[in-house]
Order: C-alpha cells, then sequence, then structure tokens
C-alpha cells in the first residue's frame, strides 16, 4: 500500500529517477536519509455535521410526534476526508422506535378465481385497524387491485367478453391493468364501503399482471398517499405473474419506464409498456423504500419464496383458499420484516470500497454480507454497526470535487448521508510559485521541491521546448553506447534525459543515466534476491558481512562446520559456504563424522592399545611403528577410568577381548588435538572349572531322573489296577442269578394222563 509522501526538496532524486520518486511510503523515504521535516504526510479524517440522537418514544405518551421528527438512525450526516489506501471507520447506531407509524397499501387480484376471497376482504379495513392498533397508533390502509393487459392474448377482446369476461350467469366487470380503488387513509369504514363494491373480473391466461400494479404503486407516491414512515405493500394472489419480455405475446416490446401513468386512478399505458422485470421491481421498491408481502396460496409458494430471495425486506405468507388468514398474514409477515435491519448503500464512486460490520442483539457480530444486517431485534432495541470506507485511487478523471454517497436501512426512509473528499495533492502543491527562477528562465512553477512546466515545455528543470527541438535530436543522448534502445527500453527520453520507468512494486526501481540498472534483477539463493543476505545494485548482489558469491549464498561462517569434536568437518574435510566438503570419501554427513564402512573406534584402536598395553596382539611386532599416534595413560581398575561427564571433549568408552578370551578396558579421548587412551592395566580372564561339582551334580542329576522314571511307573500301575478293580466290580453288579433251583438239577419224576380215568392224572 502506498502512501503519497512528497519530500520537498529539488536535490533529492538521483541520475534517471523520475519525479514520482519523491512519493513513497515513510520508512523508505527516511532509509533515503530525507529530512522528516521536509516531508508532507497528509491524513484523512472524519468530520460529523448532523448527529441527532435516536428518538426515545413510548406508544402511551400524550404527545404524538410526526413522522419527521422521529429518529432511528445516528448519525445523520458526515464529511469523510480519504486518503489513498487509508480507511476511514465510524460508528452508526439503528434503534427501532415505538409507535412507528405505518402505510399499508393492499393490492388484490379481482381475476375470477379471487371471487371468494374479495368477501373476506370486503371487512378488512376495520378489523385490521383493530389489529393494528397494538402496534401503532398512526396506522393508514389503502386498496388497489389488477387483472391483466387490456390486449390479447391476455384477455378477449371481442365486444361482449370484454364488457363481461365471465362465462356462465357471472356477473363480471371489464378486465383492467390496474386500479387505484382507496388511497391510503385512516379510516377503516371506507376501506369496507370502496372494497364491497368492487367486482371481480377476469382474463385468458393463468399468470396476472401483477407486476405492472407493484411497479405504479411503487413510483406513483402522490396518487397513493404514501408518507415518510414504514410502507407495506400487500400483494395478493392465487397465480403467477408476467414479467419483461412476456408483453411480446401481445405486440407490446417497448420495456417498461419505471414512471407513473396514472388517469382517474388506473393505469393507462398497460398496452404501450412491457412489464418489469425482477430487477427493476427490486431498484423502484428499494427506491421508495417499500416493503412486500406476499400473500399467496399454497400452490404457488415456491414461486414467490423464489422472488422473495430476489426482493430484499419481502416476506412469503400463505393464503388459505379464501383469504380468511389474512390479517393474521399481515402482522406475522410484518413482524418478521421490522426484526431485521439491513443496511444498504448507493452507488460507489469509482475506486472506493465500502465494508460493514454489525454489532447486533447480546453482543452478537457479523462481518462480511452478514456485517450488514441485525436480525431478532425488538422494539426499543438498539443495534450499532462499524462501517469502513476506503478509497484505492484519486479519481481518473482527475477532478476531486466532494462525492456523496448514501446509506440507509431497508425499508426505511431515514438515511445517513456522507460526503467524500480525496487527497490527492500534498499541501505544498498550493504553494508552489509561478514563473519560477528554478524552473530554467521561469517556464514552471516550482512546487513541492519540484518543476512543473508550462504548455509547451518538457524536462526536469523544463529546459526544452517541445516546438524548437527535435525529438531525434534528444533521442541521441538517451542511448547508451550509441546503441538503438532508448533509456534501455526501461525509460522514457524527456528532453535528452532519461527518466526512467515506476514498475508495480514500489520496492522496485530503475535506475542509472540510461536506465540500465535495477534493484530487482541480480542473482537468487532460495527464491530469495541476493539470497537474503544482501542488496541488489545495478544489478550486482553487495553482499552483507560473513557473506559472498554472486547471489551472497555463501557463508564465511565456520560454527556450522564444527564437528561433535570442535574439529571443522571432523578433520576430514574443509568447510566451504558454512558447508562441510569431506576429502576423505569413506566419510560423509554434514560434518564429515559419519562412516558407513569405518569400523568403530574402539574396533578401530584394539590391536594398538593392545599391543602397547599387554604387548601383544596382532601388531605386537610393528607396535613402535603404527601405533605411536596416541598418548597412553594406565589405571588400576575401571572405575579410575575417565567418565563422559567429567570431560569436556568428546570420550569412548571401550570393551575389547583378546586371542585367549581375556577382558580388556580402555578409554579413547581427543583433547586438544591430542589423542588420548587410558586402559585398566589388568586383563579380566575367566577362570578355570571346577570338576568335583560339576561330576557330583551329574551323578546326583542321574539318580534323581531313576528316581523320577520309577515314582511315574509306579503310579501309573496303581491308575491301572484300580481301573480293572472298577470294571470288574460293576460285571459283578450287573449278574443275574436263579436262587430258586439248581439250573442243572433234572426231577427224576415223569407224569402222563390216564385217558380213562376221569380224566385225572397217574403218578408212577
Amino acid at each position: 500500500r502506498h502512501i503519497e509522501i512528497v519530500l520537498r526538496t529539488v536535490t533529492f532524486l538521483t541520475v534517471g529517477e523520475s519525479k514520482s520518486a519523491r512519493c513513497d511510503d515513510l520508512e523508505s523515504l527516511k532509509k533515503r536519509n530525507c529530512d522528516v521535516a521536509k516531508i508532507e504526510n497528509p491524513r484523512g479524517s472524519i468530520s460529523i455535521d448532523k448527529n441527532k440522537p435516536v428518538t426515545n418514544r413510548k406508544k402511551d405518551v400524550a404527545e404524538k410526534l410526526k413522522p419527521e421528527q422521529i429518529t432511528q438512525i445516528q448519525p445523520q450526516k458526515l464529511t469523510l476526508t480519504l486518503r489513498s489506501g487509508e480507511p476511514q471507520t465510524f460508528e452508526l447506531k439503528f434503534k427501532r422506535a415505538e409507535d412507528y407509524p405505518i402505510d399499508l397499501y393492499y393490492l388484490m387480484d379481482l381475476s375470477f378465481s379471487m371471487k371468494d376471497d374479495l368477501e373476506n376482504v370486503k371487512n378488512l379495513g376495520t378489523d385490521l385497524m383493530r389489529e393494528m392498533q397494538e402496534i401503532t397508533s398512526d396506522f393508514q390502509i389503502g386498496f388497489g387491485s389488477f387483472v391483466e393487459k387490456t390486449v390479447m392474448p391476455y384477455i378477449s377482446t371481442t365486444p361482449a367478453r370484454f364488457k363481461n369476461p365471465c362465462t356462465g350467469n357471472q356477473n363480471c366487470t371489464s378486465p383492467f391493468s390496474y386500479k387505484n380503488v382507496l388511497k391510503l387513509t385512516d379510516k377503516g369504514d371506507e376501506f369496507n364501503q370502496l372494497v364491497s363494491q368492487q367486482q371481480i373480473s377476469g382474463n385468458l391466461d393463468s399468470p396476472e399482471g401483477g407486476f405492472d400494479a407493484i411497479m405504479q404503486v411503487a413510483v406513483c407516491e402522490e396518487q397513493i398517499g404514501w408518507r415518510n414512515v414504514t410502507r407495506l405493500l400487500v400483494f395478493s394472489t392465487d397465480a403467477g405473474f408476467h414479467f419483461a419480455g412476456d408483453g411480446k405475446l401481445g405486440g407490446i416490446v417497448l420495456p417498461n419506464d419505471g414512471k407513473c401513468h396514472m388517469e382517474d386512478n388506473k393505469y393507462t399505458m398497460s398496452h404501450y409498456y412491457d412489464y418489469p422485470s425482477i430487477a427493476h421491481l427490486v431498484q423502484k421498491l428499494s427506491d421508495h423504500n417499500i416493503q412486500t408481502i406476499f400473500a399467496v396460496t399454497e400452490e404457488f409458494q415456491p414461486v414467490y419464496k423464489e422472488l422473495k430471495n430476489l426482493i430484499p425486506k419481502s416476506a412469503v405468507g400463505t393464503l388459505s383458499s379464501n383469504s380468511s388468514n389474512v390479517i393474521k398474514l399481515i402482522i406475522d409477515a410484518y413482524n418478521s420484516l421490522s426484526s431485521e435491519v439491513i443496511l444498504e448503500n448507493g452507488r460507489l464512486p469509482e475506486g472506493v470500497s465500502i465494508t460493514y460490520k454489525s454489532i447486533c442483539k447480546n453482543g452478537v457480530e457479523g462481518t462480511g454480507e452478514n456485517g450488514r444486517k441485525c436480525s431478532n431485534i425488538s422494539i426499543g432495541d438498539e443495534v450499532s454497526f462499524k462501517i469502513s470506507i476506503e478509497s484505492q485511487k484519486c479519481p481518473s478523471n482527475g477532478k476531486t470535487e466532494p462525492e456523496t454517497i448514501r446509506i440507509k436501512p431497508l425499508g426505511f426512509t431515514e438515511e445517513v448521508e456522507i460526503v467524500l473528499n480525496f487527497i490527492c495533492d500534498c499541501q505544498c502543491a498550493t504553494e508552489g510559485e509561478p514563473d519560477s527562477k528554478k524552473c530554467f528562465e521561469g517556464n514552471g512553477t516550482f512546487e513541492c521541491g519540484a518543476c512543473k512546466c508550462n504548455d509547451g515545455r518538457i524536462g526536469r528543470l523544463c529546459e526544452c521546448s517541445k516546438d524548437e527541438v527535435r525529438t531525434e535530436d534528444l533521442d541521441a543522448n538517451c542511448r547508451k553506447d550509441n546503441g538503438t534502445d532508448i533509456c534501455s527500453n526501461n525509460g522514457d527520453c524527456v528532453c535528452g534525459t532519461c527518466e526512467c520507468k515506476k514498475r508495480e512494486n514500489p520496492a522496485e526501481i530503475y535506475s542509472g543515466k540510461y536506465c540500465e540498472c535495477d534493484n530487482f534483477n541480480c542473482d537468487r539463493s532460495n527464491n530469495k534476491l541476493c539470497g537474503g543476505h544482501g542488496r541488489c545494485e545495478c544489478r550486482k548482489c553487495i553482499c552483507d558481512a560473513n557473506y559472498t558469491g554472486s547471489a551472497c549464498d555463501c557463508s564465511l561462517e565456520t560454527s556450522t562446520c564444527l564437528a561433535k569434536n570442535g574439529q571443522i568437518c571432523n578433520g576430514r574435510g574443509t568447510c566451504d559456504c558454512g558447508i562441510c566438503k569431506c576429502t576423505n570419501p569413506k566419510f560423509q554427513g554434514p560434518t564429515c563424522e559419519i562412516c558407513p564402512t569405518c569400523p568403530g573406534v574402539c574396533a578401530e584402536h584394539k590391536d594398538c592399545v593392545q599391543c602397547r598395553a599387554f604387548e601383544a596382539g596382532e601388531k605386537k611386532d610393528t607396535c613402535e611403528r603404527d601405533c605411536s599416534y596416541f598418548q597412553l595413560i594406565k589405571v588400576k581398575d575401571r572405575n579410575q577410568l575417565p567418565q563422559p561427564t567429567d570431560q569436556s571433549f568428546p570420550l569412548t568408552h571401550c570393551k575389547e577381548r583378546d586371542a585367549n578370551d581375556c577382558w580388556f578396558y580402555y578409554t579413547y579421548a581427543i583433547r586438544n588435538d591430542t589423542k588420548e587412551v587410558y586402559v585398566v592395566e589388568t586383563l579380566e580372564c575367566p577362570a578355570g572349572p571346577d570338576i568335583i561339582p560339576i561330576v557330583a551334580g551329574v551323578v546326583a542329576g542321574i539318580v534323581l531322573i531313576g528316581l523320577a522314571l520309577l515314582l511315574i511307573w509306579k503310579l501309573l500301575m496303581i491308575i491301572h489296577d484300580r481301573r480293572e478293580f472298577a470294571k470288574f466290580e460293576k460285571e459283578k453288579m450287573n449278574a443275574k442269578w436263579d436262587t430258586q433251583g439248581n439250573p442243572i438239577y433234572k426231577s427224576p419224576i415223569n407224569q402222563f394222563q390216564n385217558p380213562s380215568y376221569g380224566n385225572k392224572a397217574t403218578a408212577l
């Protein structure tokens, strides 16, 4: 975001810089060693011109206020001075006044299908007046009706059908587009009387011409009698609607002009102008602060709910088949509409933006589109809005006259007027010195530290005349090394001097006599200009301390190369641009400490420690030649070995085994480039085996195993005997013996029968 700050000195500009370079943000100017006292830095401001407090009105107070005496929005007028990129924020309060006047206009479809509805509406005036007394003591009601455009194919234009469009014995009035039956009045009886005199009409198609009627109700304020109070329009129908373009069916092609065409309370141009579009209706309803209530039957609820989404501050209610619930519908819809406040603003000047933040009931905050509105507002509730207005640029037409915008709650007549003034010049511009000697023989006005040339003069000091100097001659001075490019294609040749172009990013600057230099085309590292460690001057990096390289990507700091042992690259590489380059190919890692193929420290020095401390091992014969690279210190036991917690340098504890399976312990460390080895002077060798315990153990084991086997065998035999005995006892119990006689005994007595002796048997 650029802040227009002007340095009031002509010596500020360097070679090739244009006059616009004097305008920059404050910090950039300070970095260029500008004198703060010579910097102009104008700021925006807010002035509240009219700030009448919101009205605290009670319905039961005897004194009645006129509508123009009631205030629901505060403040009413402000003046904002805007500077580019600097938003100005103010607070707007809104409070629903009690007993606020209401005008309600009932617009009814009088096509034949609404016949039974008309009967119920005839007493609407007095009934609705009585119900509305609970809300306001100042209520007016009006009535209008509509049918359709009076041309084919919407109606039948034959004389008989035009006179009575209804079929059968029905007596209907001639069709009409829109008729204002009753101007807004506070007399409910008059409403009942006039409505009871209305007759049903008819048309041919299903959609009705309600949009024509709504347009006339909105724009004919004098004929309808609208006051600057809450305006409600109740639209009652049981059918759909025609909209812009449908008029072509009747040969009507002229778009609706959105003007009032009422004569004798009738719309007279329905045959001449097409139906209005939905967007046109939205604009007119909003301009005239009319809130619409669509009272439609259940069948057409989806259609009118979609329409409601397009018309702000509108509601949809379900109308019973005979309109018997119309009063409840109106009361519910009014409560719904009045409990929500939505702010809208008029057309904004070019480059001006506006944002809203709402602080609603119970401290609920909203931003974005929700910042424009508050819901669930009861009578007497006060809500506020934080409104920020910002100008991104000065008017493109060069004019700085004040602009006016208006903010108002939808459906309300009150509004906030905001006058916008733009800061496009510094104060020093009004203190210019005309025909100044500082501008080559008085050919310009010296203002804000620079020359503003008179007509026909060019150059930084207005030293050239457009008529006297040939362009070719001037351009020759702007070509480097007699080349073909003027100002290196990065600037304009003005009076033989290059004025370099400005880029969208103010931090990117062309410079030089021929605009051949810039501060953004240097080498990059890690996607940063000069690696983030230098500045770009004439396409070359000027590195900060401890950095070098074409992109300042080479650090001279060696701390990143230090290994754990304190050596640079572990003594096995060189530190290049803060990164270790290992000279020994076996070593790798950021500090050359990793060697995947190397043995461990302990294994590496095992043979040398063994030969020097114990005169043994593989290097026993070459010990003096190969193993003199470290200092050996012997200690008596392991407790005397250095511990890692006691040292300020890396230390490794080792435990190794020799060919005789004896263990020896030592430590390896590097201190001040000296390798030190501490070794325990005695070996830990394993003792020989004790034969007697081993033999005794084997014998005891064999005996115990034999006893265990005998016990197991004995146990198995006992289990087997017990099972056999149990089986025998079971068979014994199951045996059956005849205890009456010997089964092998045979009686010696034979019996036979004497057939001749009375059938008696004879025994022998």
